[in-house]
């Protein structure tokens, strides 16, 4: 049986980049133009995440009688339940430990931008990065309805962008036979 190149079977499956691409330019519109909702689902899929995941440790940690996975395990199901009962709590919390990440990241490139100063003179770049990465810490802290909106914006934008490509790629591939 001889080997198809791999380019050869992109070309006959064109259609499926163009399905992959154009769902993804409508979740994209859709980001935008009702991102309440798209915020409710990505919090729901990461209780649906936490909820599957932590059955999974569950089970494999009984069987297996790791314990520290039991307890993961039961840290994921509550999670997800809490995470369907309260969703707007999750968003909020989610966005919070974003904050937090940024805040503490932002820290660290601060005294890392300092240490690299004894190397380097004139080295503002790394520390003006760690300002910025505070501020957009502090910023979700006090306006975590906005930075919700911003995160769903995020999402939107990177789909409409990789639908683009994906279309485009779909018809590129598409006349490939015919060549």
């Amino acid at each position: 049986m001889a080997t198809i190149p791999i380019i050869q079977d992109f070309a006959r499956h064109w259609w499926v980049l163009l399905l992959r691409g154009l769902l993804a330019v409508i979740f994209g519109i859709m980001a935008f133009m009702l991102p309440g909702i798209t915020l409710s689902t990505l919090v729901l899929l990461y209780g649906v995440y936490s909820l599957v995941d932590g059955v999974a440790a569950l089970v494999i940690g009984s069987r297996a009688r790791a314990w520290s996975l039991v307890l993961a395990g039961i840290l994921g199901v509550l999670v997800g339940v809490l995470t369907f009962v309260f969703p707007g709590i999750t968003a909020y919390w989610l966005l919070i430990l974003i904050a937090a990440w940024a805040i503490f990241r932002g820290v660290l490139e601060i005294v890392t931008a300092i240490q690299l100063r004894r190397e380097l003179t004139n080295e503002w770049m790394p520390i003006l990065g760690g300002v910025l990465s505070i501020v957009v810490g502090f910023c979700l802290v006090f306006n975590p309805a906005a930075g919700a909106l911003a995160m769903v914006w995020l999402i939107g934008a990177y789909a409409l962008v990789f639908g683009v490509f994906l279309i485009v790629l779909s018809f590129r591939l598409r006349g490939l036979p015919e060549r």
